[in-house]
């Protein structure tokens, strides 16, 4: 260990955050090892320690034969000031050695409020901020997330960006760069023939063109450059690489328990969600699989908790199975067993109460997302009043007395009448528990929060304006202003900070510039509340000679040009045309049976599965897919019909 560090180490909050040595960490000998990556998560240790797609991105690197993947984190302010003060470079946690020695340099982005800590990080290595400043094959630096999916703001930084799914396509850069390694290829070659490889961007392949008024004229590919890059998908999860020998934290984390993921994708259509459509289509795992799965990362790792999760849990079909097999086996071990992601349409009272058997009833957490019924078929929620209430009722009877409830504001089309929908639902909520608690003595908690809609690249919504910080600030004030009982507590989001992802969401290059003088002032931890100072972004826009109400309160033209249109998702834009809501397409693929209300007529929406399948089209989900986003993977089954 450094000397400077071993000094330093006392004086810092956590020490434990910088020192490695955690049990299950992968230690190799260098002598047998031809390629270092330094795996940076932008982030304090507590958060990337708790992410599972970097624990599966750390193993499947690391079993590859001749390269050795190593963890950095981002240092908290403490540290980063005696880091400074001492000229100690930002190091890698399993070798303690040095980012800057790193054959390649990998960064996982799933928050854009974390692009001035990449920055950051690249400072404190001495790392070369730009791509055109960093020669040869040494320091590459790529990056994957679903922030990936607009890479603009970034492409003045990183060399590439792996788009979608990583276990396979990371394997492929590996293989190529050894490959470039032994043979002496200089960085611009390996830049052509790693963009070769399915689901990679080179964003200096592409030139960017503006118009007088500031929207983008023309993405030209340069160098043989394909016009779309389209992300890499996992298609058999069961067969695909699981971290069972998971890394123990050496402090406690966010999310201090074992993971196991049941699917990936959604079958719901929510038209804000960037994750529910870039994350299509919907794989899972055979219950089987799970079960031993989870036993082998519980014996590995010794937790005493462990969660069923992805984006919407309970809509895996194999649950019950699932938990039938698992709660016996944690109730002998002493393991607890949890299931977020819940919907208030499918809640299963009789799971929970299994799976909170002896122990105390925690809060249930529900995302209404709207409070009028109106609103929420705007935004394709596929969920009514009566099963929000019909669910709080279940629960109450079943002694739940503590309630969460998620919502937005500053949806398309929302009025005033929506917001204080959100006040009448959350009172006729109170009144579902005095109807049917079992223990009113110990009275009713109801937590309500609401977040500043963002505008997300690949929705339905990626079209839409924001709505001003000020005009949110009223509605969370108009909406404060109507919760009377001291059974309610209410939060909302800050507004600049949401503003800000807004930005960064829609964002194009020009922010490049932006995000280097925030960073050169300071700016760094905006995920954090003791470090997001919007002062230094908003002088890094006036420097910069930038607007960013252009990215956030302009609506976008349905016809403009958009900067992620390189980006391939697996949805694509009005090739449906003509066919609306109620109506029925051939080859018995699609359903008719749709829930919808007149006045989300702007946003038709074409019924189709979005279940996974290859042909010849076997499906038994249904779901509401918004136009003019449908499945790519569907289209064949549209042009039969």
């Amino acid at each position: 260990m450094d000397k400077r560090l071993e000094r330093i180490l006392p004086r810092v909050q956590k020490p434990a955050r910088y020192v490695g040595g955690e049990y299950n960490a992968v230690k190799k000998d260098p002598a047998h090892v031809d390629t270092r990556i330094a795996f940076c998560f932008p982030d304090t240790y507590e958060i990337g320690m708790s992410n599972l797609g970097m624990r599966i991105l750390y193993g499947v690197m690391n079993n590859m034969e001749g390269v050795w993947c190593q963890r950095v984190f981002a240092p908290w302010g403490d540290m980063e000031e005696k880091m400074r003060a001492q000229n100690l470079p930002l190091w890698a946690l399993e070798s303690q050695e040095p980012v800057k020695d790193f054959d390649m340099i990998a960064f996982t982005i799933g928050y854009e409020m974390a692009y001035s800590n990449i920055l950051n990080m690249l400072n404190l290595a001495g790392v070369p901020l730009r791509s055109k400043d960093r020669q040869g094959l040494k320091n590459i630096v790529f990056a994957g997330g679903v922030c990936a999916f607009n890479p603009e703001p970034l492409a003045d930084f990183i060399d590439f960006f792996s788009l979608g799914e990583g276990e396979d396509i990371t394997v492929e850069i590996l293989q190529l760069y050894d490959r470039a390694k032994a043979e002496g290829w200089s960085k611009d070659v390996f830049l052509h023939e790693v963009a070769k490889i399915p689901g990679v961007y080179v964003p200096s392949f592409y030139r960017h063109e503006y118009n007088a008024d500031g929207t983008l004229a023309a993405i030209v590919p340069l160098e043989g450059a394909p016009e779309t890059v389209t992300k890499r998908i996992i298609e058999d999860l069961d067969n695909a690489y699981f971290p069972t020998k998971m890394i123990v934290p050496s402090t406690e984390i966010v999310h201090d328990r074992a993971n196991l993921e049941v699917f990936r994708g959604c079958i719901r259509g929510c038209r804000f969600c960037q994750a529910g459509f870039s994350c299509r289509p919907v794989r899972k795992k055979s219950p089987e699989v799970l079960y031993r799965q989870a036993v082998e990362t519980l014996r590995a790792s010794g937790n005493n908790e462990i969660t069923i999760s992805s984006l919407s849990t309970s809509d895996y079909r194999g649950l019950k199975e699932l938990t039938d097999k698992l709660i016996p086996y944690c109730t002998e071990n002493k393991v607890s067993l949890s299931v977020p992601s819940l919907r208030a349409d499918n809640f299963s009272r009789d799971l929970m109460e299994r799976l909170q058997a002896g122990g105390r009833k925690s809060s249930l957490t529900f995302a209404p997302e709207a409070g009028t019924q109106r609103l929420r078929d705007v935004i394709n929620k596929n969920l009514t009043e009566d099963e929000i209430l019909t669910t709080c009722a279940n629960a109450f009877s079943g002694g739940w007395n503590n309630v969460k409830l998620y919502f937005m504001l500053g949806l398309p089309t929302e009025t005033d009448e929506d917001v204080l929908g959100i006040a009448e639902l959350v009172y006729k909520v109170i009144l579902t528990w005095k109807e049917h608690a079992v223990n009113k003595k110990r009275g009713l908690r109801v937590h309500v929060a609401t977040a500043y809609f963002v505008p997300k690249p690949h929705t339905p919504f990626q079209w839409e304006q924001q709505i001003t910080p000020q005009e949110y600030l009223r509605r969370c004030h108009l909406l404060k202003s109507h919760f009377y009982s001291k059974s309610i507590e209410y939060d909302y989001h800050a507004p600049d900070l949401s503003r800000l992802e807004a930005v960064f969401a829609r964002g194009d290059r020009r922010l490049g510039a932006v995000i280097e003088e925030a960073v050169k002032n300071g700016a760094r931890l905006d995920g954090w509340d003791e470090y997001f100072d919007y002062a230094k972004w908003q002088d890094a826009f006036r420097k910069c000679g930038v607007d960013g109400d252009f990215y956030t309160v302009r609506g976008y033209g349905e016809d403009e040009l958009l900067p992620w249109d390189t980006i391939d998702v697996g949805v694509a834009v009005g090739v449906a045309d003509g066919v609306r809501v109620g109506s029925t397409v051939g080859v018995g693929v699609f359903s008719s049976s749709v829930r919808v209300s007149a006045d989300s007529a702007q946003y038709p929406y074409l019924p189709l599965s979005s279940m996974y399948a290859q042909p010849p089209f076997h499906f038994s989900t249904f779901t509401c897919v918004p136009l003019p986003m449908v499945p790519r993977y569907l289209l064949d089954a549209l042009a039969l019909a």
